[in-house]
């Protein structure tokens, strides 16, 4: 139970990350991932590559620069564009669903316009999920330029799309739903120099 603790990525550029232990039994036809970050890059960073064998940006959150976030589903990408500058945590939810194409994207707590992408798609359920690098290739291919450093917390993924109200929840961290991966019972294993540490600020 990580409640009210971080991971500290505290090198950069960086060949830390941390292997979570997904429990997916079967492909998914809809996902949600949300996550908490708190850092002062600029450069592009990588926040949760879930790769499979046949594609490694199955499911991809990517920062290619301050204020702007991509969502990947099966190797293509739709864009979401955010206000930047306070230095602050910053919480983000990613939803898509196979059957309309749909993704959405949540920022503080607030949706974004929703966007379109790999409507019919699937999913494989066989995949390696980490937090802190992009996997170019299945468990590896690592580019420490594209390396997280600083603060992540608060990281889910449901094999479900969120309503509205989950998705709020999940920014106050509110009482959730159970979890594919759950912040409060995450089975992880940290690879390099990243630490857990208690959360100095809410």
């Amino acid at each position: 139970d990580l409640y009210r603790k971080v991971f500290v990525f505290r090198k950069d550029p960086s060949d830390a990350y941390v292997l979570l232990k997904a429990q997916a039994e079967q492909p998914l036809q809809n996902f949600t991932v949300c996550l908490r970050s708190y850092t002062d890059l600029t450069r592009p960073y990588s926040l949760f590559s879930y790769a499979t064998k046949a594609q490694d940006n199955e499911i991809l959150l990517f920062k290619p620069k301050p204020g702007e976030y991509r969502l990947y589903v099966g190797g293509k990408f739709v864009t979401f564009r955010t206000p930047e500058g306070r230095w602050d945590w910053e919480h983000v939810c990613a939803s898509w669903e196979s059957a309309t194409g749909l993704t959405e994207f949540w920022f503080n707590g607030k949706p974004w316009p929703r966007k379109g992408l790999q409507k019919g798609y699937t999913v494989s359920a066989e995949a390696v999920v980490l937090l802190g690098q992009e996997q170019d290739a299945y468990g590896g291919g690592f580019d420490p330029y594209n390396s997280f450093t600083g603060e992540l917390a608060d990281v889910y993924m449901w094999d479900v799309g969120l309503s509205p109200d989950k998705m709020r929840a999940a920014y106050q961290s509110l009482r959730l739903p159970p979890a594919v991966l759950a912040w409060k019972s995450l089975s992880y294993e940290m690879k390099g120099d990243v630490v857990v540490k208690a959360r100095l600020r809410e």
